[in-house]
């Protein structure tokens, strides 16, 4: 019993001395698994976090996204993607397929997540926190976040591509 108390007090601890940004608190589902994490996970890294989607005219930016992430990788910095089939149902219905085509077609090693909803009521939880920190929804594939260490949130386009100057900036600041 007193091992079973002391077990307790440790969790409720950590839990609640926590250093997660509460942005990154959240339990998702990782791509074509029945596991979860909780992106707190990465609660010391940069991240950028992206909604991708395999058969949309950004799709390309998956070479640059997988590019940026070994560039950066070892500095503290990941990619997270959550494939989505909000913007005219551009994703795989089979997430054995999105992981497929992601690591087939553009190599991607970073982590992806289940296929969800990033926008609106049906938004993934993690999305409703980004979109809520930013102020700014995904209008389409490939709309970025880029979140501080602290859990800070800032917001770039799909058009804003990944290895961009701009994008190549931002990280650097916060790495």
């Amino acid at each position: 019993m007193k091992k079973l108390f002391i077990f307790i007090l440790l969790f409720i601890g950590n839990y609640i001395y926590s250093d997660c940004p509460k942005v990154l608190d959240h339990d998702i589902r990782i791509l074509d698994s029945t596991e979860s994490v909780n992106l707190c996970k990465y609660e010391d890294k940069v991240i950028l976090a992206v909604n991708v989607a395999s058969r949309c005219g950004f799709t390309y930016q998956y070479k640059s996204l997988q590019a940026l992430y070994e560039k950066y990788g070892t500095e503290d910095f990941v990619i997270l993607g959550f494939p989505s089939r909000d913007f005219m149902f551009q994703e795989y219905n089979d997430e054995s397929k999105v992981k497929d085509f992601c690591s087939t077609e553009y190599g991607v090693t970073f982590p992806m997540f289940a296929t969800s909803s990033v926008k609106g009521n049906k938004a993934n939880s993690f999305f409703k926190a980004l979109t809520k920190e930013s102020g700014v929804k995904p209008g389409w594939n490939f709309h970025k976040y880029l979140i501080s260490r602290q859990g800070s949130v800032e917001s770039f386009d799909k058009s804003i591509e990944p290895d961009s100057d701009l994008m190549i900036k931002e990280i650097s600041k916060l790495l």
